[in-house]
């Protein structure tokens, strides 16, 4: 096939084996659903109540049976052709299990009402349990089993408290695209927000209470998105078993229903930590203080890294981070540690002990010495999932790790500035199958002096934090930097983002080129592509109107509706396509194309399998290409600093090294079909209020080790092809125009060669984008205001070419 003829000529040619489509195959359905099946976590199993023995009668109670979240709202959305809820995944189980089908009509024909009044999935309100129906569900079955969903989305966080303001009036449209209903919902508004959704809202609490009244044997269906409240089921004996099915795709209710009856073995293992209480997360207390900025005072110490080292933080923890149980047992064997030349390799045998067919992951944490600078009480440097194991089989699980991942940052100069070093002491390690459930390894790694790994310089230090968390509970002041003036614009006033939304792609595409000239006997990018003119060559002999129009999106074709890379036909350049959705390609519904909608991106985390990960991201790749699109906005890798982030269903974790080994494995798998894949959002977006205007005030030391930490490992590991900037400002400088962390971190110290682009309609300024290393402005540029910037020398043309080189650099490796 002629090179770009997918981006060229649009044919949708049928990429899927024997000539069948690939896009929603049954083959890419059935692996989103045992994707779902190997990241759902089983938090509780007392009295192995679960799986379900064959004949059971259940009762299913909660809302969430019927109203299903297969994932998160905004960019995050995913067309299907169905949805399949946890009813309809246990009526294809009838062979094994039966439902009191009265309830199940109760509740498809209250959802249906909802959803006729506007109400959008997941923000439903939980119905009460007319008394005669909840008796009736009781004399017919044996189990109850309670389901609890959430819903949260791009453009919006998620409420501690019920807030009256108007903004909060405005969060269950958020993402919906139809405020003509917003009265209608308001009062499923108040029902999730009287409390925050964090906990129980009070109907859920009383529907959780009547089902107590009438059962002795309970589970528990968690069918969100990111952290919850689980004290409530954790601590209470009357409830037997909880299953954290998160948001598992457009199968996640047959992946529950599978899991339940025992067809498969949970094997899930937490991301997150899950506190007693939303305020025992140190970023609680000041995440909704300000929609100008976040102060992040906590640090480095995020999830466990905060409850294992901070004083009193322990005891707050009520399932821990890589905390997950079986349908059987597993034994490890002692540890065994070898050492060499600052590697580490550890090696246990794993065996399943129990009576049934299951996997384990094996996981290694380790230990720094306090010293000056302060540590992580214990830090995840390695792990590994076994095969499917039967009962009574064994595998030998070999773990390695360097020195360079126990390594901390030093900010102030305590060691030496503005260096990765190993401070002087016993570094020790632990082995197990949870960050509590470790055995500890007798032999520890001494130094004697302290070891400076990698000296760097200062790069985007804080100019307003105050001061951050140190490891012994107290807070340390912080030094502060002149703030670099964001407003100054050698070409006066800004056009701010919300006026190009008014202008279509067309009226921008023909003032940015077809008001100009062109030239003659033009070179064309194929014969870059065939070795015969070198890629600086071509960029040199394109006009400056044409390189400012190439540093801009470019409209639509095909199915996409996020806009594209290149469109320069006179040069040869395709115009290729770009596409959102974390989890599965996202197309519009108008277009009349359904894709796959695989697990959230949490899910696929808890997993803790990259190879599972790698076939979603092979798969997902495959269905991008099938329908012309170029380049896949995903994976999302920002840290899950909070519970309140609107977006944490389409985050990895709490941890940068597992997020960033994760979405790597996702990376190589998009990658293998020649299409791009997107690491976004670059970074510190871990709030979605004002994200367009918030700034992220955070110390050096975090910003490396914890916020840019997995978007290190990703580019020196998977080598993305492309990086999105986020929306937010970084201590006083915007992402998108941020020198340091676009030329100075990414591409000289982690030696990134791909390509830059913004976020879309992003409040930064064009020219300032691409002075800082952001190569492309989507979804539109301003082609006008970069020739303006040129001439006034605000933008070199050296700058200009750079950028170029990087959007065709990416264009040539796509087929």
């Amino acid at each position: 096939m002629e090179k770009w003829a997918r981006a060229k000529y649009q044919p949708v040619l049928p990429l899927g084996e024997g000539g069948t489509r690939a896009t929603a195959s049954k083959k890419h359905i059935a692996l989103s659903k045992e994707a779902a099946k190997e990241g759902m976590v089983l938090l509780k199993n007392e009295g192995a109540l679960l799986p379900l023995a064959k004949g059971s009668k259940v009762a299913l109670f909660g809302k969430a049976c019927v109203d299903y979240v297969k994932g998160g709202g905004g960019s995050g959305d995913v067309t299907v052709s169905y949805i399949r809820n946890l009813v309809q995944g246990l009526r294809e189980k009838s062979y094994h299990v039966s439902l009191c089908e009265d309830l199940v009509a109760f509740y498809e024909k209250d959802i249906k009402e909802q959803y006729a009044l506007g109400r959008a999935p997941g923000l439903t309100v939980e119905p009460a349990i007319p008394t005669e129906l909840l008796d009736k569900a009781a004399a017919f079955a044996e189990v109850a089993i309670i389901t609890i969903c959430r819903f949260s989305g791009e453009g919006w966080d998620r409420k501690s408290i019920y807030d009256t303001q108007a903004k909060a009036k405005e969060v269950i449209i958020a993402g919906q695209q139809d405020t003509s209903k917003e009265e209608k919902k308001e009062d499923a508004q108040e029902e999730l927000f009287a409390e925050g959704d964090f906990y129980l809202t009070k109907a859920e609490k009383a529907m959780v209470e009547a089902v107590k009244s009438k059962f002795s044997k309970i589970v528990v269906v968690m069918n969100v998105g990111g952290m919850v409240d689980t004290k409530w089921f954790a601590y209470d004996p009357q409830i037997s078993s909880v299953l954290m099915a998160w948001q598992g795709g457009m199968e996640g209710g047959l992946a529950t229903a599978e899991l339940l009856i025992g067809e498969g073995n949970p094997s899930g293992k937490l991301t997150d930590t899950f506190a007693s209480c939303l305020e025992d997360y140190p970023s609680t207390y000041n995440f909704h203080e300000s929609e100008d900025y976040v102060d992040y005072t906590d640090d480095i110490y995020v999830g466990y890294r905060y409850f294992e080292t901070i004083p009193g933080a322990k005891d707050k923890v009520v399932y821990p981070f890589g905390y997950g149980l079986s349908y059987t047992k597993f034994s490890l064997s002692m540890p065994q540690l070898e050492q060499r030349e600052g590697k580490f390799r550890v090696s246990t045998q794993v065996c399943n002990v129990g009576q049934r067919a299951g996997k384990e992951v094996v996981q290694v944490y380790a230990s720094a010495p306090q010293g000056k600078l302060g540590k992580p009480g214990k830090q995840l440097v390695a792990f590994a999932k076994t095969r499917c194991l039967e009962p009574g089989e064994s595998q030998t699980v070999i773990l390695e790790f360097g020195l360079e991942q126990m390594a901390s940052y030093d900010d102030l100069g305590k060691v030496a500035k503005s260096a990765y070093v190993l401070e002087k002491g016993d570094y020790h390690f632990y082995i197990g199958t949870s960050l509590r459930d470790t055995i500890e390894e007798s032999d520890v790694f001494h130094l004697e002096e302290d070891l400076v790994l990698k000296q760097l310089s200062p790069k985007m230090v804080p100019t307003s934090l105050k001061k951050r968390l140190f490891s012994d509970g107290t807070f340390e002041e912080l030094p502060l930097t002149t703030p670099v003036d964001t407003d100054a614009n050698a070409l006066g006033e800004h056009i701010p983002a919300s006026e190009v939304d008014g202008l279509t792609p067309e009226v921008r595409f023909r003032e940015g080129r077809f008001l100009w000239g062109v030239v003659d006997q033009k070179p064309k990018l194929l014969q870059v592509a065939e070795g015969k003119l070198s890629l600086e060559e071509f960029v040199k002999q394109l006009p400056d109107q044409e390189l400012a129009v190439l540093l801009g999106g470019q409209p639509n074709t095909g199915v996409a509706n996020t806009f594209g890379y290149g469109n320069l036909p006179d040069y040869g350049v395709p115009n290729v396509m770009t596409a959102d959705g974390p989890a599965g390609i996202r197309i519009a519904p108008e277009c009349g194309v359904c894709t796959t909608a695989f697990p959230c991106a949490t899910l696929l985390a808890c997993t803790w399998n990259p190879q599972v990960v790698e076939a979603v991201g092979a798969a997902g790749g495959l269905e991008a290409k099938e329908n012309n699109i170029g380049a896949w906005l995903t994976p999302a890798i920002n840290i899950h600093r909070s519970p309140l982030c609107g977006r944490n269903f389409e985050y990895y974790s709490e941890d940068p090294f597992l997020t960033g080994k994760m979405a790597g494995a996702l990376v190589r798998g998009i990658q293998s079909n020649h299409v791009a894949a997107t690491v976004k959002h670059f970074a510190l977006n871990n709030k979605e209020t004002n994200r367009k205007e918030s700034d992220s005030r955070a110390s050096e030391r975090a910003i490396r080790e914890i916020y840019l930490k997995a978007f290190e490992i990703i580019v020196k590991e998977a080598h993305p092809w492309s990086i999105m900037t986020s929306y937010n400002i970084i201590n006083g400088v915007r992402a998108s125009e941020n020198k340091d962390m676009l030329e100075g971190i990414l591409r000289e110290e982690w030696g990134f060669d791909g390509m830059v682009t913004t976020d879309w309609w992003t409040s930064g300024e064009h020219y300032k984008e691409v002075a800082a290393g952001n190569d492309v402005k989507m979804g539109l540029g301003f082609p006008e205001r970069l020739l303006k910037a040129k001439e006034l020398g605000a933008l070199t043309r050296e700058e200009m070419e750079r950028a170029g080189r990087r959007i065709l650099g990416l264009i040539l490796k796509v087929d």
